[in-house]
């Protein structure tokens, strides 16, 4: 049989489906050969009538993922755009947050926050928490997934975005709101634990009515940014860009420098200090890898 060419619609393990002009194809790589992306483009030969081998990847617009000195998990690829599904039960990570936006503005895709479960008390509170981010650009999109998902749906027609998040914030439940043949189970938050339980053990994209595709991803309690350096990370953060340039030292870390610019705009208030926290987490992070690893 001829070569085809096709879209991964789902990752399970070392199985891909892939979706072509002549259906679905349970597909395989060869040998050892991974690094496949929900969402990548791909040639395929086929097997059999419905599975196939995955002969080629084809290029990429963009990939998201996160990585830590063992492992790289690929969350997916080609997309338009990434909402972090943020909620105030479980407890809300910022640090988490954080690091999810570093990855997608390393990976080149924008980002908008998602606060689901909107209808809660607690919400109010973490609302006011987000108003730096607004302030910094990143659109923020209140709502319940149980009530009324048209604040997320709408910016949805005829894009591929991704869902991530933490366990528990409800990403199952607004992949069934949005997809009602997806028939995720979703389960209740274990609130001893004051976390969730994992719902969803695979990537897998969705497509929409009104045209698009949503991919969801399984919850996290971390975003390992290993594949990023310092100045990934600096770039990262847009209220640091204008400053770029301005500190005493042309190498400033801005951790504590003598007349850093950035940390001059934490103190007057310019910086939310929170975020300055977040970003002085990741340099530690690369600079504890960088001892390990020597």
């Amino acid at each position: 049989m001829s070569h085809l060419a096709g879209r991964v619609v789902a990752v399970h393990g070392r199985h891909f489906l892939v979706e072509t002009a002549d259906g679905r194809y349970d597909c395989v790589t060869r040998g050892k050969k991974g690094g496949i992306a929900c969402g990548d483009r791909v040639e395929i030969k086929p097997t059999s009538a419905d599975c196939g081998v995955i002969e080629k990847n084809l290029p990429r617009d963009n990939l998201l993922y996160r990585s830590d000195r063992f492992h790289t998990k690929l969350l997916a690829a080609n997309v338009d755009q990434v909402f972090v599904v943020t909620a105030a039960v479980p407890t809300p990570d910022p640090g988490l947050l954080d690091r999810c936006l570093v990855a997608c503005a390393a990976a080149g895709i924008p980002a908008a926050i998602v606060v689901n479960k909107a209808d809660l008390p607690e919400t109010a509170a973490w609302l006011d928490r987000l108003l730096a981010y607004e302030a910094l650009g990143y659109p923020v999109i209140a709502l319940a997934a149980r009530q009324d998902v048209a604040p997320l749906s709408e910016r949805l027609a005829g894009k591929t975005a991704i869902l991530v998040g933490a366990s528990g914030v409800g990403k199952s439940t607004l992949i069934n709101a949005l997809v009602p043949a997806a028939e995720i189970a979703t389960q209740d938050i274990s609130e001893a634990l004051d976390t969730g339980k994992h719902t969803t053990t695979h990537t897998r994209l969705y497509h929409l009515s009104g045209g698009g595709a949503l991919i969801d991803s399984p919850g996290m309690q971390e975003f390992a940014l290993g594949h990023l350096g310092q100045a990934d990370i600096q770039a990262a953060f847009p209220e640091f860009r204008p400053l770029i340039g301005q500190c005493r030292f042309y190498n400033c870390r801005h951790l504590k420098e003598p007349g850093c610019a950035i940390l001059a705009a934490v103190e007057d208030g310019r910086i939310a200090r929170q975020r300055w926290r977040g970003y002085e987490a990741l340099c530690r992070e690369l600079d504890q890898a960088a001892h390990d690893y020597r």
